[in-house]
């Protein structure tokens, strides 16, 4: 047993527990200087893990013993900060009891309750989360300081090195040491120009989340060498002759997926081919490491961070027009009502005959004489997906999958020219969604069924605490809701939208559901995916792009090639690091994705200063209301900027409310644009004169 350990098993027996450092050299019978600052260093790493806690007497206790619960530091631009974590629900943390915290640390915290009981605040810090950061320059009296862009990290950080920068600057800091009482320290290590251009505060935001943007020289050679390998049938099932295609985007570049679907009397055999990354990223190589790393593409509306380089993302990998390539294919007979009666999965060998688009396929089914004349031998297959898509969404809504109203923004960039307007999900998007839930469904049964490591994509209900939330809000807006929140199904929350459906309630609703709902995620546990009323599912269908795709691939080929052993023995504890590994990816690409979209629509009003516009409010705060335009654009009316009266806010009516005026999510409202800021990536509007 190594000396850390054996200290470790003292203070679990707690033989060492309430003892002072001093107590604990004499119990061990330590008394030279060098191993005592030897016995010094573990117990300080024993801290810095958390294991153990100093009292107020200086005594070693385990944390449980003082109560204290672990969690990171979620920090407000306004100063306070809530407490994040793993086991148990959110803390509020004020100002005045975060003792030098900050956003992102890792701490110890003491439940002290507050008004609302929920209140901690911080013991300990473990471990600082900012290391690196971008900011805006400026000279202080006696030195340079950064004003940082993640406006959740409140202290500006003080310039003792590095390179030189102008005030107005945008830069990339190296945090160097966290000083007790004062301002964190750090060293410029980039200057990206001057804050205030767009191009400038993009790449800020992609240094903020740490996302690579070149790939090193080894994985590039190693993309070269395994792109140049001859694409053969042998040892694939060819569908080479099939009616297959591709449906995707207009700008896209990389295509995962293709689809083939024909009638077979009443009942219809749906194959989704998936392109065959893991032919060309082996486990261990250095592609996979770097795919691992990355997690996901991250998709921005001037660029693309890829998973995987061009040579295979667009390349050999990706499902082009008119070339042989190799996929994993699920092939699924489904009847009339939806239910897949057999299914089989195989590798592949595919030629798509047309890369199509959703703007293509659906003027194809609404008629379009130019596009039906030009595309003549798809309208049967056509008419054959759209039917099966509609067959398979009635088959979702019946088992009580929730089809949430999400707004996306469709933001399209040419030269210097930006404009934003809704994404527009037309039948030609859903057919293609219900086919990869299908497949994905499909594939996590198929494995499920081996009982062997695996990462699933789960979604688990809401909390009870913001079930009854919800269902307290539907009650004053007078409607039914019969769930019990302490065990809410998803039949029961998609019945109420359905109900909803055409009602003028059913936008705010359709809100405030989505805020009671937790994040999906990845896992190596089956907890079931709430939102698509799913017991079992997973993420098959985009291995270009997404790293837990991939490494299903991988398991799913190793039971088709008779190794299910070895997936046994080989990804036992690797499927629990990479389904936590590519959430982290995940979260941290969307906060890249909606902070870049965030900034591309302020820009894009810069040019509406001043105009008019009708929007919806989309939230309540204490210090004013936000207001979403048609084309997803969000503002917000600052309270002071509201006709003048005693505003109090109701949190849980998500309601804003005067003698005389009132403001609630969902009510319409005009608004002029009054100003943009590009730094906070903010919108700010003014009510409207009537």
């Amino acid at each position: 047993m190594s000396a850390i350990e054996n200290i470790r098993e003292k203070f679990n027996t707690g033989e060492f527990s309430h003892k002072k450092a001093s107590d604990i050299f004499r119990l061990l019978g330590v008394s030279g200087k060098t191993e005592r600052d030897g016995i010094l260093a573990l117990l300080k790493e024993l801290e810095s893990e958390g294991e153990i806690v100093r009292d107020e007497r200086g005594r070693y206790v385990s944390p449980s013993e003082l109560h204290l619960v672990r969690g990171i530091v979620q920090g407000n631009e306004r100063g306070f900060a809530f407490l994040v974590r793993d086991d148990g629900e959110d803390l509020f943390i004020p100002h005045r009891s975060l003792y030098g915290a900050l956003h992102g640390d890792t701490v110890l915290c003491r439940v002290v309750g507050g008004e609302r009981g929920d209140e901690a605040e911080v013991y300990s810090i473990l471990r600082r989360g900012m290391t690196r950061l971008t900011g805006t320059y400026y000279r202080d009296r006696k030195c340079g300081m950064v004003e940082a862009d993640e406006r959740r990290f409140s202290q500006p950080v003080r310039i003792v090195g590095g390179l030189r920068a102008f005030s107005g600057e945008k830069v990339v800091v190296k945090i160097v040491d966290y000083p007790e009482g004062k301002n964190p320290e750090g060293e410029i290590s980039e200057v990206l120009g001057k804050g205030g251009d767009l191009s400038v505060e993009e790449d800020a935001i992609i240094r903020t989340q740490n996302l690579a943007e070149e790939f090193p020289q080894k994985v590039l050679a190693e993309a070269r060498r395994v792109s140049a390998e001859p694409v053969l049938p042998e040892g694939r099932r060819d569908f080479r002759e099939d009616l297959v295609i591709t449906i995707d985007g207009e700008d896209s570049r990389d295509f995962d997926d293709a689809v083939s679907v024909r009638r077979d009397g009443e009942e219809y055999i749906l194959s989704v081919h998936i392109a065959d990354v893991t032919h060309y990223v082996k486990r261990g190589g250095a592609l996979d490491k770097e795919a691992l790393s990355r997690g996901t593409s991250v998709y921005f509306p001037d660029r693309v961070l890829p998973m995987l380089p061009q040579e295979l993302s667009n390349g050999i990998c990706s499902l082009n027009e008119g070339e042989d390539r190799y996929t994993l294919s699920c092939i699924m007979r489904v009847d009339k009502k939806g239910n897949v009666k057999d299914s089989e999965l195989v590798q592949g060998i595919i030629c798509s005959k047309n890369r199509m688009t959703y703007t293509k396929i659906s003027a194809i089914l609404d008629g379009d004489e130019a596009l039906c004349k030009e595309y003549a031998h798809l309208l049967p297959l056509c008419a054959d997906m759209c039917a099966l898509a509609k067959i398979l969404i009635r088959k979702r809504e019946s088992r009580g999958s929730i089809d949430l109203d999400v707004k996306e923004a469709q933001i399209t960039v040419s030269g210097d020219a930006v404009e934003v307007s809704e994404y527009r999900r037309t039948m030609a998007h859903r057919i293609i969604e219900e086919f990869m839930i299908l497949a994905n469904e499909t594939v996590a049964e198929f494995v499920t069924v081996y009982e062997l490591p695996f990462v699933y994509r789960v979604h688990e209900k809401p909390s009870e605490e913001k079930a009854q939330g919800f269902k307290a809000y539907l009650q004053l807006l007078g409607v039914n809701a019969k769930f019990r929140p302490a065990d809410v199904r998803p039949g029961e929350y998609g019945k109420i939208l359905k109900e909803l459906d055409g009602d003028e309630r059913f936008r705010v609703v359709n809100r405030v559901m989505l805020r009671s709902m937790s994040k999906a995620r990845y896992s190596a546990e089956n907890c079931g995916h709430f939102g698509l009323a799913s017991a079992c599912y997973c993420h098959f269908t985009s291995p270009i792009r997404r790293y837990p795709d991939l490494l299903v691939h991988r398991i799913v080929k190793l039971i088709l090639d008779g190794q299910a052993g070895e997936a046994e023995q080989g990804y036992r504890n690797f499927v629990n690091i990479a389904a936590n590994s590519c959430s982290a990816s995940e979260r941290r690409a969307d906060e890249a994705e909606r902070a870049v979209d965030d900034l591309y629509k302020v820009w894009y009003m810069r040019s509406h200063i001043g105009e008019t516009f009708e929007g919806l409010i989309s939230g309540v705060t204490a210090f004013g209301v936000f207001v979403e335009l048609e084309s997803t654009v969000e503002g917000l009316v600052r309270i002071e900027n509201l006709p003048e009266d005693d505003y109090v806010f109701s949190e849980e009516r998500y309601l804003l409310k005067g003698a005389a005026h009132s403001y609630k999510i969902g009510d319409k409202m005009r608004i002029v644009v009054a100003a943009c800021d590009i730094g906070t990536r903010r919108v700010e509007f003014v009510p409207a004169e009537e």
